[in-house]
């Protein structure tokens, strides 16, 4: 078992407070940590406010060499780095891995995105009053970040957080999950072995009132959480003046039409529904297939849900193994029982072993269902019979969320109706809504968030525009 200190502005500070860090898998202790109040939050606004101008007259190619050294590390040491992740959370290694190549990655886009932050030369001559007039638009830092991140992808959706931060000049405080603040914390160490001006990156573990400081002092000015819809939304209303960016995960939905190539579809949306054991926002949740497939496709799907391993996420044959706790377990439990009760089919799984909740398909669900209408954040997906395409559309855009959705199809009318006529922030086409990549723009409509992420989008957010205007007599 290890100690992990907090870390605030170059210094790694241990606390009387402390908080057990558990393995999902069979509850042993693998760390404790030390736990920030006001008074170590409030030190890491001072320090952040007091590096503002340095950091943001940081030259560009610093920045680079910053993010470029902490893309370099975390690939060079992807197993360390890997093994505290699938400890923390529980996540299979085939799945950490993945994550840490991801989080390496999102630095490194980072790194590359520092060296092109926006700017522009506008012609001012458009109307009479602008004749004989220029102006050139510059970017500046909106000022001190909040970053509050989830325990599911404790590492790269954090980097998702901070290198956008270090490319665009923002000083960054991140509260970890306290499920997963392992991951976090060791990217402290990392960075703190770069030229990042100390007080520009500080991750502080916090309980709840004390992490409450970063939604509502004054001196931050852009909050960024990922998390859920009934803490995000109530987060922005208590944010005052501050900008607030939301990725609020939703209920994924996939549409396969009967042009689609079965097999792939069946692959793809059993790594969708049970990568990480469903603990993903945009995690495919509900399957609608047309009807002189659906046969075919449910025979398919449920044989490899079969063929999975199931075990230690330590093992790097796992495929599904345990969710983070057991007080969401039982609640995933209750959500399949509960649809059963109303009449949904169960058609392969529904058990529950401690942590460990075996793969589950329903069908015959309806909107009244939570596993259909909420985020059941677990390994869970109702598969549903469509008789048209259109169909299909009106059945992914009826929900409370719209962050990303999947369709198969071969047909090219099909992907353009789908891209114009569903709602969400992301289609995507003969893949499921699971896909991602760090660079692409992320993040949703409706219950679903507010604010893209993604590294350049993420830097829109973290600065704001200047115009100079120049009279040229």
């Amino acid at each position: 078992m290890e100690n992990y200190a907090l870390y605030i502005a170059g210094n790694f500070i241990d606390t009387a407070e402390q908080l057990t860090v558990t393995n999902p898998f069979d509850n042993s202790i693998i760390a404790k940590v030390s736990i920030g109040g006001k008074e170590e939050i409030n030190k890491a606004i001072e320090k952040a406010q007091l590096v503002r101008e340095e950091l943001q007259n940081l030259p560009s190619y610093k920045r680079y060499e910053i993010l470029r050294f902490l893309s370099d590390r975390l690939k060079q040491k992807q197993k360390y780095y890997t093994e505290i992740l699938s400890a923390e959370s529980g996540k299979p290694m085939r799945y950490a891995m993945g994550e840490i190549a991801r989080a390496s990655q999102t630095f490194l886009v980072a790194a590359e995105e520092s060296k092109r932050l926006p700017k522009e030369y506008i012609n001012l001559d458009w109307t009479p009053t602008g004749e004989n007039k220029e102006g050139i638009v510059k970017y500046f830092p909106v000022g001190i970040i909040a970053g509050i991140t989830p325990f599911n992808f404790p590492m790269n959706l954090a980097v998702h957080k901070i290198a956008p931060a270090i490319a665009s000049g923002c000083p960054i405080i991140v509260k970890p999950a306290s499920k997963t603040p392992l991951s976090v914390l060791e990217l402290a160490k990392l960075i703190d072995q770069t030229d990042l001006p100390k007080g520009a990156f500080s991750a502080i573990p916090t309980n709840r009132e004390a992490g409450d400081m970063l939604v509502t002092d004054d001196r931050i000015s852009l909050l960024s959480f990922t998390g859920s819809p009934a803490v995000g939304w109530k987060m922005k209303s208590r944010a005052g003046r501050k900008k607030v960016v939301l990725e609020l995960g939703g209920n994924a939905g996939v549409i396969v039409s009967e042009s689609a190539n079965i097999e792939k579809a069946v692959e793809r949306c059993v790594v969708g529904g049970f990568a990480y054991s469903g603990q993903v926002c945009i995690h495919t949740q509900r399957i609608y297939v047309h009807e002189k497939i659906f046969d075919a496709f449910t025979r398919q799907f449920i044989q490899k849900i079969k063929n999975m391993q199931a075990g230690n996420p330590l093992d790097d044959n796992t495929e599904v193994s345990v969710v983070i706790d057991e007080q969401n377990a039982q609640r995933i439990n209750d959500w399949i029982n509960e649809a059963i009760e109303m009449g949904a089919t169960l058609l392969y799984g529904g058990k529950r072993e401690g942590n460990f909740i075996q793969p589950t398909v329903l069908s015959d669900t309806n909107k009244k269902m939570k596993v259909n209408c909420m985020e059941v954040f677990g390994p869970v997906v109702v598969l549903e019979k469509i008789r048209s395409f259109d169909e299909g559309i009106k059945e992914i855009n009826d929900t409370d969320f719209g962050l990303q959705a999947g369709v198969f199809t071969n047909n090219i009318n099909e992907m353009n109706r789908a891209f114009n006529q569903i709602e969400v922030g992301g289609v995507i086409i003969n893949d499921v809504p699971t896909f991602r990549v760090d660079h692409m723009p992320y993040g949703g409509i409706k219950n679903s968030g507010l604010g893209r992420e993604g590294v350049k989008y993420a830097i829109l957010d973290m600065m704001e525009p200047r115009i100079l205007v120049k009279n040229i007599l």
